[in-house]
C-alpha cells in the first residue's frame, strides 16, 4: 500500500444433421471423467458460433493448452466458418457434440434463453463448462443449473472477465480485513452512444432464412427452444438482445458483467429487494429492452448497489464502493483507498496518507483461469455459486421494470416474491425465521 500518486489448419469434416429431442434426461449424467494432465490439450467444444462464439473459437485455436474439436449451431452457414477456423467437426444438434467422447470441455456462446438447457445437458453429459453471461435468462433457470451443477464435480466458470481481474480480490481484501469499515453503497455504470440506430443491430444476412436450401438453412423451430412460438422473422435471429423471449436487454447483457465483479469484492451474496427503471427513450424501432437501464438492489448485509446505463450517451460514473469509514475508487492500475468523514484522521493515523493506493498483481485472464481448474478441479473466479447470486439480482431488475413494481428473494426458499422478506437484522434474536 503506497501514497497515492499521480493516475496512473483447415481441414474437411462434416455436419450432423439429424434432429434431436429437447426434453432434458431425468438422471445425472456421469459424475467423474479422466482430468488432463498438466501437458495434455484439453479437447474443446464452441456450441453457439455467431459473433461471441466465432471470436472464442479464434482465441482458443491461438492457445497451445487446448484444441477446439468440434462447433455446434442451428444455422449451417456459421458452422462451416467455424470448422475452416478450427479445422474440427461440425453438428447442427448441440446433444450431437456432448455425445463426441473426447470432449473435455465445452464454452457456450449461444443465445441467452439457450444458455440453461445447453449447461444442464452439458453438465449430463459429464464436460466441463465456460458458459458465456449471463448465466440463464431468468433467475429460475439459474436455479434449475445450479441445482443440477451441485450433483456433479464438474467445473462451470461463468464468462466475465473482469472477475478475473486483481481490483476485486483486492477490494475484497480491504473489505474483509476491516480497513475502511463496512460497505454502505457501491456504484458502477455500463454506458454507449449507439446514436438513433440502436444498439444490437447488428447486420443481418439476407440469405438466412429456415426454408433456404444448404448452408443459408437455420433450424428456427430448435433456435427458439422454450421460447413462445414465432413466425421466422431475421430482426429477431440474428438481433436477440432487443427481444424478451430471449434476453434482458442491458441488463443480462452489459450489467452482467458490471455485477459479477462487484460480487467478488463485496462477497457474494442474493440481494434482498430489487427495482429496474428506465425506458426506450431514443432508440424506437422494433426492440422490446429499454434502452436507458438502471438497477437498484439492497443486500441483507445491508448496503446497496447502484448500477446505471445508457445506450445513448457514454458517460458513464466511476466505479466506486464507498464504505463506513473510507471510500475504494478503481482505477485503471491500482484502487484508492481515502478516509471519509469523521473517519479520516483515524485513516491518516493507521496509513500514514488521507489518500493511499493499493498494488495490483497479475492473474491468470478468465480463459486461462477457467483451462487451470479444468485440470486441477479447483474453483474458478466465477464459479457457478456466485454466478447464480448475480443471476438473481439481474434477473430481478428486468423483471421488476416489466412489472413496475419492487421484488424482494427470499433466500431460504430460493424464490422471487412482491411481497417484502425480513432481513436477519430484522428479526429479534430470541425468534427462529419465518417463511
Amino acid at each position: 500500500m503506497t501514497p497515492e500518486s499521480p493516475k496512473p489448419n483447415n481441414r474437411r469434416a462434416f455436419l450432423k444433421t439429424t434432429a434431436s429431442g429437447l426434453t432434458l434426461a431425468a438422471m445425472i449424467g456421469p459424475a467423474s471423467r479422466s482430468v488432463p494432465g498438466a501437458n495434455d490439450l484439453i479437447n474443446i467444444g464452441v456450441i453457439g458460433v455467431g459473433g461471441r462464439g466465432t471470436s472464442l473459437v479464434r482465441e482458443l485455436v491461438d492457445r497451445k493448452d487446448c484444441k477446439v474439436v468440434a462447433v455446434c449451431d442451428v444455422y449451417e452457414k456459421r458452422v462451416k466458418r467455424a470448422m475452416g477456423i478450427c479445422g474440427g467437426e461440425g453438428y447442427r444438434y448441440h446433444q450431437d457434440l456432448l455425445d463426441h467422447p473426447d470432449i473435455d470441455a465445452v464454452f457456450i456462446a449461444t443465445p441467452d434463453h439457450w444458455h440453461a438447457p445447453v449447461a444442464i445437458d452439458a453438465l449430463k453429459a459429464g464436460k466441463d463448462i465456460y458458459l458465456e453471461k449471463p448465466m440463464t435468462r431468468t433467475a429460475e433457470d439459474a436455479k434449475k443449473l445450479w441445482e443440477v451443477w451441485r450433483k456433479t464435480d464438474r467445473v462451470l466458470q461463468v464468462g466475465v472477465q473482469g472477475t478475473s481481474s486483481d481490483h476485486w480480490w483486492k477490494a475484497r481484501q480491504v473489505i474483509e480485513s476491516d480497513m475502511i469499515g463496512p460497505p454502505v453503497w457501491v456504484q458502477a455504470s455500463c454506458s454507449r452512444n449507439c446514436g438513433t440506430e440502436g444498439e444490437w443491430n447488428w447486420k443481418i444476412d439476407p440469405e438466412a432464412s429456415p426454408d433456404a436450401p444448404g448452408d443459408a438453412n437455420v433450424d428456427w423451430n430448435t433456435w427458439l427452444g422454450n421460447a413462445p412460438r414465432r413466425p421466422w422473422t431475421p430482426d429477431r435471429f440474428f438481433r436477440f438482445r432487443k427481444f424478451w423471449d430471449y434476453s434482458g436487454g442491458i441488463a443480462t447483457d452489459l450489467m452482467y458483467h458490471r455485477l459479477a465483479p462487484l460480487n467478488i469484492a463485496l462477497g457474494p451474496d442474493f440481494p434482498w429487494r430489487v427495482v429496474g427503471t428506465g425506458g426506450v427513450w431514443i432508440q424506437h424501432d422494433t426492440r422490446e429492452v429499454p434502452d436507458t437501464f438502471f438497477l437498484n438492489a439492497d443486500y441483507p448485509r445491508e448496503y446497496s448497489i447502484n448500477i446505471v446505463s445508457s445506450m445513448a450517451n457514454d458517460v458513464g460514473v466511476e466505479d466506486i464502493i464507498r464504505c463506513l469509514k473510507g471510500t475504494i475508487y478503481v482505477e485503471k492500475d491500482h484502487l484508492v483507498l481515502e478516509g471519509n468523514g469523521p473517519y479520516i484522521d483515524e485513516f491518516k493515523k493507521k496509513y500514514g496518507h488521507e489518500r493511499v493506493w493499493v498494488e495490483l498483481e497479475p492473474r491468470a485472464d478468465h480463459t486461462t483461469n477457467f483451462l487451470d481448474c479444468v485440470r486441477s478441479r479447483e474453483k474458478p473466479d466465477l464459479d457457478c455459486d456466485t454466478a447464480f447470486k448475480v443471476m438473481v439480482a439481474i434477473a430481478m431488475s428486468v423483471e421488476s421494470y416489466r412489472k413496475s413494481d419492487f421484488l424482494y428473494y427470499d433466500d431460504r426458499s430460493l424464490r422471487v416474491t412482491s411481497h417484502p422478506v425480513r432481513l436477519a437484522s430484522q428479526i429479534p434474536r430470541d425468534t427462529n425465521p419465518v417463511d
